[in-house]
């Protein structure tokens, strides 16, 4: 088991929380059919995307000599750090080519991720230069200019602050399909990665985000194409690559606690929620806000409406908590 997520109610009275955060949202995009008709767009350079019919995929050129330029579709909701959520998708490359800007010979990424729309699309965001834009979730991708080829998961809060990972050296073949997975859970603060080729999966290290990392807001799931523009000339990278994304997959998931009530019923205190499956439920119980006991439970969540009673002697003053688990 790994994490916490707790909910404190005072017994000597009613505690209601219903309706506790976002019902889920998934995206599932396989391109079979025109992915316009479904909500994505494009902002920046129009040439760099092409929906292939034919092959059910999106042809992507990432040019870096290009202003910053995106597939998008916006969610119509906002992931924080307090969200669960999973990204995967396929990637295979064709070519690629670095140092195709005069002047920037070395490494830059290819990304595909989560974003804020309105940060991500004003003139000033420049990715290259390590402090021009704000919420991002992404994996990247860093070919080899000499110090090894890098798969990388990234986060970046809205003022700033990094977590990201290297993977390196981890070189992407050409025409070899990849599937990369990356899953973001609150109660550790972790996202998680994983990189599939084949029969062969490759965990990828987890980012970690340190106390004190203040918040992100991302709204639109996007391939982007970012601009090499505003680096450092002693370090500055560029490149070209030409390939395709498939099969993306964004699940929201809904919070580890819903639709939460407490009450005393017959002289007993009583929570009342909705679980998820895969987290186990611990009522505890306290008379001080500091020691706590467990009470009932632990039981497994259900998908369904379900309840945790204290089953001793009503106290003259003691406080709940419900306590859910990931298994």
């Amino acid at each position: 088991m790994r994490g916490v997520n707790a909910w404190v109610g005072l017994a000597a009275g009613w505690l209601g929380a219903g309706g506790l955060g976002a019902a889920e949202l998934t995206v599932n995009e396989d391109f079979s059919g025109d992915p316009a008709g479904r909500g994505w767009r494009i902002f920046g350079e129009a040439a760099l995307f092409h929906w292939d019919a034919g092959g059910g995929r999106l042809a992507v050129t990432w040019d870096s000599s290009q202003s910053n330029s995106y597939f998008y579709l916006p969610l119509g909701r906002t992931l924080r750090k307090a969200d669960e959520f999973e990204l995967s998708f396929t990637v295979r490359l064709s070519a690629v080519q670095l140092g195709s800007t005069p002047g920037k010979p070395y490494t830059f990424e290819i990304a595909v991720g989560l974003l804020n729309l309105t940060a991500a699309t004003r003139p000033d965001f420049l990715r290259g230069t390590g402090f021009n834009s704000p919420n991002l979730l992404e994996w990247d991708y860093f070919p080899d200019s000499g110090f090894g080829a890098t798969v990388a998961a990234t986060l970046i809060s809205e003022q700033h602050q990094w977590a990201t990972s290297f993977n390196s050296p981890l070189p992407l073949e050409t025409d070899v399909e990849y599937r990369f997975r990356l899953v973001f859970t609150p109660e550790d603060r972790r996202l998680r990665a994983t990189m599939e080729a084949g029969n062969s999966l490759t965990p990828l290290q987890d980012v970690q985000l340190k106390d004190g990392f203040d918040d992100f807001s991302l709204d639109t799931l996007a391939v982007m194409s970012y601009s090499d523009a505003g680096q450092d000339p002693q370090f500055a990278g560029s490149i070209r690559a030409e390939g395709v994304v498939d099969d993306l997959w964004l699940e929201v998931r809904p919070p580890a606690i819903q639709e939460f009530h407490g009450a005393l019923e017959q002289g007993a205190w009583r929570a009342t929620f909705i679980g998820r499956a895969d987290f186990d439920y611990t009522l505890e119980a306290s008379d001080d806000l500091r020691a706590w006991t467990a009470v009932a439970g632990p039981i497994p969540g259900t998908g369904t409406v379900q309840s945790l009673t204290d089953p001793r002697p009503m106290a003259a003053r003691a406080f709940y908590r419900l306590r859910a688990a990931r298994r």
